[in-house]
């Protein structure tokens, strides 16, 4: 178990920076966190292709319970703005980021199992894509979706669906799908930028299996 302790403490790490930075905003359409919450799939991953799946998953569960750590910490901070209180961190939030970090964390690990014999880099190429992909879609519509407005009726998401054109320069959409859009491009982006260090890492980790 002691050799799954860096894995944890990673996860962790990346957990609760990236619930720190997506409240700071880069541009229009994203904030940091959507350039650190990616790597919990190179942690994910490494500990799969070295330790096996039950590793990544004892790795994962770790990180889920720092993340609703976060989310309780979270829901009692209280911020101001435009005349009104609410807390920094929404049951919607809270549902939508916990569920969205299950499921795609976990969906990654089966995936990755299944592929693990191919070529080195199909494995954790394909399973963070659909891992992912499930997280940035679960997220931003349980978070912000107004036809799952029932969640929370008392919060107001009426600022996520003003209709824009997408990115700036696409069809009309809710604001919302912009964001989700942008943070799924930057995780596309760094998954395959990841590709150099997962090898790296398994490697050095063992380098009879890499």
């Amino acid at each position: 178990m002691t050799r799954y302790i860096p894995g944890i403490i990673a996860m962790a790490i990346i957990v609760v920076a990236s619930n720190i930075l997506v409240q700071f905003l880069v541009g229009d359409w994203l904030t940091w966190g959507a350039f650190t919450y990616p790597f919990a799939f190179l942690v994910n991953d490494v500990m799969n292709r070295v330790y096996g799946p039950g590793a990544a998953r004892r790795v994962v569960a770790a990180g889920f319970v720092v993340g609703v750590i976060c989310s309780l910490i979270g829901s009692q901070i209280m911020l101001q703005g435009d005349g009104y209180t609410y807390p920094a961190v929404t049951l919607r939030i809270a549902l939508g980021s916990g569920a969205a970090f299950l499921v795609a964390q976990m969906t990654d690990i089966f995936v990755f199992d299944k592929l693990r014999n191919g070529v080195w880099w199909r494995a954790p190429a394909i399973s963070t894509l659909i891992g992912a992909s499930l997280d940035t879609l679960i997220f931003f519509s349980v978070a912000f979706s107004s036809a799952l407005i029932f969640l929370e009726p008392s919060n107001d998401v009426s600022w996520a669906n003003e209709t824009l054109p997408l990115l700036g320069f696409g069809p009309t959409v809710p604001l919302w799908v912009s964001l989700a859009t942008a943070d799924w491009l930057v995780k596309l982006a760094l998954t395959l930028i990841a590709l150099l260090p997962f090898k790296a890492l398994v490697t050095k980790l063992s380098p009879r299996i890499a």
